[in-house]
C-alpha cells in the first residue's frame, strides 16, 4: 500500500476502531490526547508533526453525543492550525442525522448544523457509515463517502449457514435498503408495518406484509437505541409463525435498559458493527460485534491514493 503523508488519529469516541484501522492499514495510531477539564470544557491536542500530511480523525459521536462531536471539532481544527493538508472526518457513527427534515413546526434540522459545524471547523472530506438519510450528504458542501456495512454483516450471516432464510425490514421506510440485504443473501424479503407516534423511542408493529411461516427471519436496520422496533418485530414474527429470529444492525447505540430487553426477547443473535464502542451498558451474550475496521481502512486507502470507492460494495 502507498501509505506515504498519511496520519491517522482517534477520538475518544473510537479509540479501539482507530486502532483497528491502523493495524489493517500497518501505521502506527497518531499521538494526541483529549483532557477533560471539571467544569465540561474539552482539549484536545497534536503530539506530533502534521504539516503537509493527509490526516484521518476517526471519532463517533455518540454516549456522550455532545461531548464527542465537539470533540471532533477541535480534532479537525487543531490539525488544520497546525497545517495539515487535508483532514477527513471519519464518522463511523454520525449523530443528529435522524434530524434530517423540518417534519414539525419550529423544529431545528440538526442534521445539517452539525454538517455545517464540521465544514466549519475545516474539514476536506467526511467519510461515514450507513446514514439513517442519504440527503444528508447534500448538507454538506466537501465530498462525503456513505460506505454499507451491507457486505461485513452479510458475510457473518453466510458464515452461519442459516436455513429458509428471510430477510424483514421493519418498516416501510427501510424496504428498500433491506431489499439489498435479501439481494445480496439470495433470499426474499418481508416488511414490517410500523407506526412511532412520539419522540419516546417507542414503535408499535401491527402486521408482517409477506411470508415468514417456519423461516429463518433475519431483521435488518441501520442502527437502534432501546431495541424497542427491533424486539416489537420479533415479536410479531413469533406470533405469525417464524421460526429462529436474528437481527443484524449497521450501529448499535444502546441506551440503559436496552440488553435486558434484548434478554426477554425472541431475538437469538443481534450482529452489530463496533462502530460504536461507547455504549452505557455491558452487551448482552446475545450480541455479536463484527469489524468495520478492514472497511473503513480499505476506504482511507483508496481515498488516499485517489481510487474508487464504489468498487467495494455490490451494485
Amino acid at each position: 500500500m502507498d501509505l506515504d503523508g498519511m496520519l491517522i488519529f482517534g477520538g475518544s469516541g473510537s479509540p479501539r476502531l482507530a486502532a483497528r484501522i491502523c493495524e489493517y492499514l500497518g501505521v502506527p495510531l497518531g499521538k494526541g490526547e483529549t483532557l477533560r477539564f471539571s467544569e465540561g470544557n474539552l482539549f484536545v491536542r497534536v503530539l506530533e508533526n502534521v504539516r503537509g500530511r493527509q490526516v484521518y480523525v476517526v471519532q463517533s459521536t455518540a454516549f456522550p453525543a455532545n461531548d464527542n462531536f465537539m470533540e471532533l471539532l477541535f480534532w479537525i481544527d487543531a490539525c488544520k492550525r497546525a497545517s495539515a493538508a487535508s483532514v477527513t472526518a471519519v464518522i463511523p457513527y454520525f449523530s443528529y442525522a435522524k434530524g434530517d427534515k423540518k417534519d414539525e413546526p419550529r423544529v431545528s434540522i440538526r442534521a445539517r448544523v452539525c454538517a455545517d459545524a464540521i465544514e466549519a471547523a475545516g474539514a476536506d472530506r467526511v467519510v461515514t457509515l450507513d446514514l439513517h438519510a442519504a440527503q444528508i450528504q447534500g448538507f454538506f458542501r466537501v465530498p462525503v463517502d456513505d460506505l454499507y456495512a451491507l457486505p461485513v454483516l452479510c458475510d457473518a450471516v453466510k458464515k452461519k449457514a442459516l436455513k429458509n432464510l428471510v430477510v424483514v425490514a421493519p418498516d416501510t421506510g427501510f424496504a428498500k435498503k433491506a431489499r439489498k440485504y435479501a439481494t445480496y443473501l439470495g433470499t426474499e424479503l418481508a416488511i414490517g408495518d410500523k407506526e412511532r407516534v412520539a419522540h419516546d423511542e417507542q414503535a408499535e408493529v401491527s402486521a408482517i406484509i409477506g411470508d415468514v411461516k417456519g423461516k429463518t427471519a433475519l431483521i435488518v436496520d441501520d442502527f437502534t437505541i432501546s431495541g424497542g422496533t427491533l424486539i416489537e418485530v420479533a415479536k410479531e414474527l413469533e406470533k405469525r409463525g417464524a421460526g429462529d429470529i436474528y437481527a443484524m444492525i449497521s450501529q448499535g447505540v444502546f441506551a440503559p435498559g436496552s440488553m435486558e430487553k434484548l434478554e426477554d426477547s425472541p431475538i437469538l443473535r443481534l450482529l452489530v458493527t463496533d462502530a460504536v464502542e461507547t455504549q452505557p451498558v455491558e452487551l448482552s451474550a446475545k450480541i455479536e460485534v463484527v469489524s468495520v475496521a478492514p472497511l473503513f481502512g480499505e476506504a482511507i486507502h483508496r481515498i488516499h491514493n485517489r481510487e474508487s470507492i464504489s468498487v467495494l460494495f455490490p451494485r
